[in-house]
């Protein structure tokens, strides 16, 4: 193929992804045909003069990727493969280890927490692990994707991960391998138990599609027991579906008021979504746990709850991730996550961090009313202390009693102690926001 003809076949090739993907703006894409024509030159080049032979569709998908995902750090082109991967996890189970993850950078994975009763709970991997290899591909040479699709397959194949830890008796980083049965993984992500002082205490990992029905299950269990008083906690809860995060708000805030309203560019995405005239539980005393790894659907439900000073929240600033992406489904089966709108609380304050400022860590987010500092790390430690004692009461021996004590959790302890203090301060109720 002569280099003029490689150039209209790039050309075309762009020019039927980008009517794909911006059917209604590829009508004027004369102003910027000069750019284009720069971008289908640097493709021709690429393809006449590289060292290695590159697929003109691998030349496309990364020109696709550069260019949604400049726009902001959740907008991005699918490709077909991740496109089916994303379809299959939404059905609520699937084949894995049952790790709970985290990606602070590129090439990073850290564990959040093993899931109750998976193969990497079971087998020791502990909240904090930095995983470095996934079947001896390390994982800072490939995408965060790549390594996530990595640990999932067949159910009964297994796959072997190499972890970072710190020795809690020496404070040396040391490395442990595990080999993990894939099995399915259904998430469980609401666990409950009574504390003293009829105090109730819920973990909400995330809102899925079951999570408002196990919530439930649970509130009535601890209203049975005789719980006076509600801790409700959104740590490390990345937010999930929107539908479940709004109806968790209309449990506790009625007379119709505003949960949450988003805006965007089109009038289409100027949506409001409010409580019911009679909430379950309008008048229970709360306090909500969040930090910075509280995001969307729980910064949601965290910001209604102290719009209205219906809770009291106690942590660290949320993690601000208060957009709405729209998923459109491309005719070569890929797709594009693209924001089309961001989340507002009733009062009018912007969730969304703005993530390319220099003071980033000082815009969007819930701020709680009162910050208790945590490493997270520690912090990470200390949950899954609670939910692993939760889920397994006969293991509340005198050894996990120890690591129990060990991972002091000073953030419910806070919140412990506000809710004993409740009968002396007069019914609970924090200020509403002006």
């Amino acid at each position: 193929m002569n280099k003029k003809l490689n150039k209209c076949v790039l050309f075309a090739i762009l020019a039927f992804f980008l009517g794909s993907l911006f059917p209604t703006a590829y009508s004027g894409v004369d102003s910027g045909l000069e750019q284009l024509k720069v971008l289908v030159d640097v493709m021709s080049k690429i393809q006449y003069s590289y060292v290695e032979d590159v697929p003109a569709d691998d030349l496309i998908t990364g020109a696709l990727k550069g260019m949604v995902g400049n726009l902001d750090e959740f907008s991005e082109y699918i490709t077909p493969e991740e496109m089916l991967r994303m379809k299959e996890e939404t059905k609520g189970e699937f084949g894995g280890v049952g790790l709970r993850l985290n990606t602070p950078k590129p090439g990073e994975l850290v564990v959040i927490s093993p899931m109750p009763n998976t193969p990497a709970y079971a087998a020791g991997v502990e909240p904090g692990d930095r995983v470095i290899k996934i079947d001896n591909a390390f994982v800072k040479d490939i995408s965060s994707d790549k390594a996530v699709s990595m640990l999932r397959g067949a159910q009964g194949t297994k796959v072997k991960i190499e972890v970072e830890r710190k020795d809690e008796k020496t404070g040396k980083i040391i490395n442990k391998t595990f080999t993990l049965k894939r099995e399915i993984i259904v998430p469980e992500v609401v666990f409950s138990k009574m504390l003293a002082n009829d105090i109730g205490y819920i973990y909400v990992t995330d809102f899925s599609g079951h999570t408002m029905e196990d919530f439930e299950k649970a509130m009535k269990s601890l209203l049975k027991q005789g719980m006076q008083a509600l801790i409700l906690d959104l740590r490390f809860n990345p937010g999930g579906l929107l539908n479940s995060a709004v109806d968790m708000g209309k449990l506790f805030i009625e007379d119709n008021k505003l949960i949450v309203y988003t805006r965007g560019r089109k009038e289409e995405y100027f949506l409001e979504y409010k409580s019911v005239a009679k909430a379950k539980y309008p008048d229970i005393p709360m306090v909500v746990l969040v930090n910075e790894g509280s995001a969307s659907g729980a910064e949601i439900v965290a910001g209604a709850l102290q719009d209205y000073g219906r809770a009291v929240l106690i942590g660290a600033r949320t993690f601000g991730k208060g957009s709405v992406q729209q998923v459109i489904t491309l005719p070569n089966e890929g797709g594009l996550r693209i924001t089309v709108a961001k989340y507002f609380t009733p009062l009018g304050r912007m969730i969304h961090k703005d993530f390319k400022a220099k003071d980033r860590d000082l815009t969007g987010g819930i701020v709680p009313d009162i910050v208790v500092p945590f490493d997270l790390n520690l912090e990470r430690r200390a949950t899954f202390a609670t939910t692993n004692l939760i889920y397994s009461p006969a293991k509340k021996t005198a050894e996990a009693e120890k690591t129990d004590t060990k991972t002091e959790d000073i953030v419910l302890m806070r919140a412990i102690e506000i809710l004993k203090a409740r009968d002396v301060l007069g019914n609970l109720s924090a200020k509403p926001k002006e």
